[in-house]
């Protein structure tokens, strides 16, 4: 593949990156067919048994937000004995086992938060797992902090595309030698970004842009409360272990189930999960998907991006809305989320930490969705419960 199959160039208003690189396989920016999504996860993780051979036994690590989902689908293709991704939402009563930062981010902090810290006591290859590598300073930042909690002789950096320099690429090699370990990277593309001078005010520069379009009639909201077992991680934030898997399937199904009754097969539908909730609605819009229904999957996200209503760029129509997490300051962003020539219904896939009063507020995610007319199925996945979590796997250890 080459990077054009993979990303669009997009702009954001960032003083320290202002260019956006659009995946069209992510499934986050852009709508989606889950099966490309979950197809682009599988060909990376075929990679990684290129490099590490199929008898390795890898734990993976994903980061948010972007990653979480490609990450779990890379896990579940290698069917690793371990997925964890980072987090920038707070859970105190699990605790922080580590932590870096990602200097180019809208969102600069990760948190590492398993369920405890023996999950990632082992001496297994780690697979690390991103959309783009850009420098590959926030895998060795990650890397770093995961062999000072438990030191392993290899890594492996996995990215959709990698847009290093050789700087970067020696960099890496430089750190591996500091640690004493083998860290490989494998990727589906390999290019270079060539910036033009002035790039950042030149952005800045740029007008408003148009923001939370208003339709010609006010869509309508729905809810449906998903059960979801509380002792079953509903992703990788605390960690997701082999024996999840076939409960989590169990779960999924059962999910799809659920939403399918609610689903005109001639309407098509676009799933929307909330920012690090990626690969839990990735796999109920795939499940859909297979049961007949027209599905896109997309995401929201931190990330500010410049919206630009032109043919050829990828970010065609934005809104911004108030976290509907209580004590978040920060908007959060859904870009597109429309069907060419046709009116999909939405369905929005949260869990309970996004299900508050600010999710219904005026200048809410569905306040903003439902003026431009859009029809909003809200799926809320309730009963997943971290403390359930843990002491389920503290029972099962005992």
């Amino acid at each position: 593949m080459t990077i054009s199959d993979l990303v669009m160039p997009g702009l954001r208003r960032n003083p320290r990156r202002a260019h956006l690189l659009v995946s069209t396989v992510l499934g986050k920016h852009v709508p989606t067919d889950p099966d490309i999504v979950i197809g682009a996860g599988e060909r990376l993780a075929d990679q990684v048994t290129n490099v590490l051979g199929a008898d390795a036994d890898p734990v993976v690590f994903g980061f948010a937000e972007t990653a979480t989902g490609l990450g779990h689908c890379v896990a579940t293709r290698l069917n690793a004995r371990c997925y964890l991704h980072s987090t920038r939402r707070d859970v105190p009563q699990i605790g922080t086992l580590a932590g870096f930062e990602e200097g180019h981010s809208h969102a600069t902090s990760h948190q590492l938060q398993p369920t405890s810290a023996d999950l990632f006591a082992n001496d297994h290859p780690l697979v690390l797992v991103d959309d783009e590598i850009s420098t590959g300073a926030t895998a060795v930042d990650a890397i770093r902090a995961l062999h000072e909690h438990s030191p392993r002789g290899r890594y492996v950096i996995a990215s959709l595309v990698d847009m290093r320099a050789q700087e970067h690429r020696d960099a890496v090699d430089i750190a591996a030698a500091e640690l004493g370990v083998q860290i490989d990277s494998v990727s589906l593309a390999e290019g270079h970004t060539v910036l033009p001078d002035g790039l950042v005010e030149s952005v800045g520069a740029l007008p408003d842009p148009v923001l939370n379009p208003v339709g010609t009639r006010i869509g309508g909201v729905e809810r449906l409360d998903i059960d979801w077992p509380a002792a079953v991680p509903e992703g990788g934030r605390h960690g997701f272990l082999r024996e999840n898997t076939e409960e989590f399937d169990a779960a999924i199904r059962e999910s799809a189930r659920t939403l399918g009754a609610r689903l005109d097969h001639q309407r098509p539908v676009i799933v929307v999960g909330h920012e690090e909730l990626m690969y839990l609605p990735l796999r109920i819009a795939r499940a859909l998907s297979d049961s007949g229904y027209r599905v896109r999957f997309q995401t929201t996200t931190r990330s500010p991006a410049y919206v630009l209503d032109r043919p050829g760029y990828p970010l065609r129509r934005g809104f911004r809305f108030i976290a509907p997490e209580n004590g978040e300051d920060q908007p959060r962003f859904v870009y597109n989320a429309q069907w060419s020539n046709e009116d999909p219904l939405v369905v929005a896939v949260i869990d309970e930490a996004a299900d508050t009063d600010r999710l219904t507020a005026r200048d809410g995610l569905l306040d903003v969705l439902t003026a431009s007319g859009t029809d909003v199925l809200l799926a809320v996945v309730s009963g997943a419960d971290p403390l359930s979590l843990r002491a389920a796997r503290l029972g099962a250890s005992a």
